[in-house]
């Protein structure tokens, strides 16, 4: 069972490194320029044991000058001499054309790293737009968060941290492995010996660290919520006196994180360990068998030395690749969390034939819909109602009847689990997507404004508005007023959530924008639940001219605003039911509150 596992996670491994190729393609003239500066880092070291050799053996010592410095010299007594300055001058150039070769690949290296992280941003952000709520309501945005501006960030090394670096460790140790080869074919043998023995113990330390990365990863994504949650709602947390427990949750999470990069690092640690002290105990077999070499005359001390300083560099790019074994996991795990994000299908999709529509006529009709969040509890069941177009359609009923999940249903924000939604007696899932999201305004209880000026806030609905439409668009929903009370005017920033502004502010603002939209079809969800009664009377005098025209669904608990609808839509239990409009003020009351039949709510009074 045990070897299946490895098999299985190693396939697993090399399909996800196929795949971060295929994903980095197109940057493939970068990542060549990068490994051809790696590849030059191995003449460069093949030159500077060089210059040691030269020196010791041909200056201090009084063996010839290897070719083709020899050519450089005419007779043995200037030789030495000579063979000083050729050193001097190996270990100069070699030094000045590393650093340049350093510097040309660091900065290539950034570059390409960041382009290939904002060109895999520039596709996952835009995909998780499209991804259906389903999915945000489930994961939550915190995860989602980490993985587009964190995990992307890593996925570049996955090819230049990890497959450059063991292509030039390849290369440099074939290199080095055929110059001690020729220099002595014992020491060569002897120094060879090691690598078997460190890609053996690099396998178990590889699937543990990946392991400990993934986990790493999910607590930070875990205290990345905990900040968002407590941030986004101080208000809450600070009225309730919470700042010692939220600070406590955080801590909570960022311990076992902090445990967890404790465990990572002990785990690298004692990998290092290992292979330290394996190529230590190579190292000094060979020094041990080197010296009996040139005790014995086999060897000249200045070629012992060279092969020494070769065996640095020979162990250099065995410990490369197989540290690189270990070094990868996190670039992985990241890749992993990145690619699934990626990976993952939404649920509403668009039909590859789609319909394009210019502007609905608005009917909307339901045909025994049903929907489930979880595939198990129905949140609607059979619920068919027919509304014409430039009808106003008032749905009413208790807190978590399915009132606000009918309404999105028209969005295609969800999709029916059975049945169909139709607009101008076409199923929604036919139209593209972008043109029937057109075709809607939306006005909620909570209006959601971003962190740009009330100009950009309501241009949102339009985007290449004129200032003449925005201004006529405020001037409809009463905010043209209050507006041009602030010093900015309509370039006032309205803060993180429109928080500078009044929640009746707020709500003038998201009218000003529905109104510069003119869409055909206006869902009101609960519009005036939550401002004042004067304010109150500005929206319902803008939602009335709003509604002119327009097929117009109502979310509401006040009966001011079910007074003028065609039809009421009853919602209990999943279940929908149209009632006549009611009569009376007390039966309008308990439609509202209960979603009770106007007879029943007369027999209880």
């Amino acid at each position: 069972m045990w070897g299946r596992e490895a098999v299985t996670e190693r396939q697993k491994g090399w399909d996800l490194f196929r795949r971060v190729a295929r994903e980095q393609r197109q940057y493939a003239p970068h990542i060549a320029g990068l490994l051809a500066l790696s590849l030059v880092a191995s003449p460069l070291a093949l030159l500077t044991p060089l210059a040691m050799k030269i020196a010791v053996d041909s200056f201090l010592g009084s063996q010839p000058l290897p070719p083709p410095f020899s050519l450089l010299v005419s007779d043995a007594a200037s030789s030495s001499s000579v063979a000083l300055w050729i050193a001097v001058g190996i270990a100069i150039g070699v030094a000045l054309l590393t650093q340049v070769q350093s510097y040309v690949g660091t900065v290539l290296r950034t570059y390409t790293s960041q382009k290939i992280a904002l060109g895999l941003r520039a596709r996952i952000f835009p995909h998780v737009q499209r991804l259906s709520l389903s999915f945000h309501d489930e994961r939550g945005t915190s995860d989602t968060i980490y993985r587009i501006l964190y995990d992307t960030t890593v996925v570049p090394a996955v090819l230049i941290d990890g497959i450059i670096p063991l292509v030039t460790a390849v290369v440099t140790l074939a290199a080095m492995g055929w110059i001690v080869v020729t220099l002595s074919p014992p020491l060569a043998a002897i120094a060879l010996v090691i690598a078997p023995v460190l890609f053996l113990i690099s396998r178990p330390f590889g699937r543990r660290l990946r392991e400990q990365w993934h986990a790493l990863k999910e607590f930070e994504s875990s205290a990345l919520k905990v900040l968002q949650e407590v941030l986004t709602s101080l208000r809450v947390v600070k009225a309730f006196g919470r700042e010692e427990a939220e600070k406590d949750r955080l801590m909570d999470v960022a311990t076992r994180g902090m445990k967890s990069q404790v465990e990572i690092v002990s785990t690298k640690a004692k990998f290092d360990v290992m292979v330290g002290l394996i190529t230590a105990a190579g190292t000094a077999t060979v020094l041990f068998k080197g010296m009996l070499l040139v005790k014995g005359g086999d060897l000249t001390l200045g070629e012992l030395l060279m092969v020494v300083a070769y065996l640095a560099y020979l162990y250099g790019p065995i410990s490369t690749i197989v540290g690189q074994i270990a070094n990868l996991q996190s670039s992985l795990a990241s890749a992993e969390r990145a690619l699934e994000l990626l990976d993952t299908m939404s649920e509403v999709t668009e039909r590859p034939n789609a319909r394009p529509i210019a502007r609905a006529a608005g009917s909307i009709q339901f045909r025994d819909v049903a929907f489930s969040y979880d595939g198990e509890r129905p949140v609607l069941q059979q619920v068919s109602f027919s509304a014409s177009a430039g009808a106003r359609v008032g749905v009413v009923g208790p807190t978590g009847a399915g009132k606000t999940t009918l309404v999105n249903m028209m969005t295609r924000l969800y999709d029916p689990t059975a049945g169909e939604v139709r607009l101008d007696d076409v199923d929604l899932r036919d139209y593209k997507l972008a043109d029937l999201r057109a075709q809607f305004s939306i006005v909620i209880q909570e209006p959601v404004l971003f962190s740009r000026t009330i100009e950009e806030n309501i241009a949102y609905a339009k985007p290449g508005a004129t200032r003449e439409q925005i201004i006529d668009a405020a001037r409809l929903a009463h905010a043209h007023e209050f507006i041009m009370g602030l010093p900015d005017g309509y370039r006032t920033l309205v803060g993180e959530r429109g928080m500078r502004l009044s929640g009746g502010e707020r709500q003038r603002v998201s009218l000003a924008r529905a109104f510069l939209k003119d869409a055909p079809i206006l869902i009101l969800d609960e519009p005036t639940s939550s401002v004042d009664m004067k304010t109150e009377a500005l929206i319902m005098e803008a939602l009335t001219r709003l509604m002119r025209g327009r097929t117009t669904f109502i979310i509401a608990h006040r009966t001011s605003t079910l007074r003028d609808c065609d039809i009421v839509l009853v919602i209990e239990a999943g279940r929908a039911r149209t009632v006549a409009k009611p009569e009376s003020d007390r039966d309008f009351e308990a439609l509202a509150l209960g979603g009770f039949r106007a007879e029943e709510a007369r027999a209880v009074s």
